[in-house]
């Protein structure tokens, strides 16, 4: 008995050492685990902050591009403003004598011989018929001028002020006519083709998908630089079924080989000179669609074209 009770309390106190073992092990091996969970979280949301500012930058790359585009766009209605303004200025001393002789007949201190006298002479110094025929029009493209100045700089404005990582509802077309408004100068040397069919509204990051049209339009842009025997041209394709909504972008510049194709969406990988372009522009649409859950295709041909195929789930 006193023997059987020996072999219990041995297996009973073999069974506890091993038990807290056991213990131990689980308590350093959750130990571990947390402390590579927060290694994790922490590295996660560092290569979120680093997509934010890598997105960012992409930004203001691509802010520097049209600013300096727009420049020139600016610069039209610019000049017959200014044109508009000095003929303006010319007049205006005209202007204030026929409106001092208007308010002293008014107040009766000329007669209606002396207004005579005044238009009479004001006419031979300078033709008024200049004013009746050509005031309206002055004021009008002048109007028109500041119109078109204040339409650019907002729609430069709108892009720069978009806030990233706020998704909502939206309808993905939005974003392409906002782009085109945008690049309406960069893309002035290419036949735009456009079709566009009725989209649900899904679930989207305005901003990144407005980044997402610039990147590709512009790319495609570029690939028709080059062209000398015929006129780059640009097809933009928006159709949808019940699951995904396509985004296609098709040109017939200079199109890619293989290994261009392997690395197009490297980061900083690009094929133009140093100096000139971020390398992130691909990279950044890739990402954007991941961060969707959607997935690019290309195809793509030397002297050829490519094109681009974009695919959105839809969601609610």
């Amino acid at each position: 008995m006193a023997e059987d009770d020996y072999n219990y309390k041995k297996a009973y106190l073999r069974e506890k050492s091993a038990r807290d073992q056991l213990e131990t092990l689980l308590e350093d091996k959750t130990r571990a685990l947390f402390i590579v969970n927060q290694e994790l979280e922490e590295k996660l949301e560092t290569v979120k902050n680093q997509q934010i500012t890598l997105m960012q930058s992409e930004k203001m790359a691509t802010l520097g591009t049209l600013s300096a585009g727009m420049a020139h766009e600016i610069n039209n209605p610019l000049a017959y403003i200014t044109s508009n303004v000095e003929s303006i200025k010319f007049i205006k001393p005209l202007l204030v004598s026929l409106m001092t002789a208007a308010q002293q007949f008014v107040d009766k201190s000329i007669s209606v011989s002396q207004l005579e006298s005044i238009l009479v002479q004001l006419n031979q110094e300078n033709d008024l018929s200049f004013i009746v025929d050509d005031i309206d029009d002055l004021v009008d493209d002048t109007q028109e001028g500041l119109e078109r100045i204040a339409h650019i700089v907002s729609n430069l404005v709108d892009f720069a002020s978009l806030k990233d990582n706020v998704t909502a509802m939206a309808d993905i077309t939005e974003s392409l006519n906002g782009t085109l408004k945008l690049l309406d100068n960069q893309l002035g040397a290419c036949a735009i083709e456009l079709h566009i069919e009725k989209l649900p509204l899904t679930q989207c990051n305005i901003s990144s998908m407005k980044q997402v049209f610039v990147n590709l339009l512009i790319n495609a842009k570029h690939a028709c630089d080059d062209l000398y025997d015929q006129q780059g041209k640009i097809i933009v394709k928006l159709f949808a079924d019940k699951n995904n909504i396509y985004i296609e972008v098709a040109d017939n510049g200079c199109g890619m080989d293989a290994d261009t194709l392997k690395q197009m969406f490297d980061p900083f990988f690009t094929t133009k000179p140093v100096g000139q372009g971020t390398g992130m522009g691909m990279a950044i649409v890739y990402n954007v669609l991941k961060e969707h859950n959607g997935t690019i295709e290309v195809e793509s041909e030397v002297g050829m074209g490519s094109l681009i195929r974009c695919v959105i789930p839809i969601t609610t």
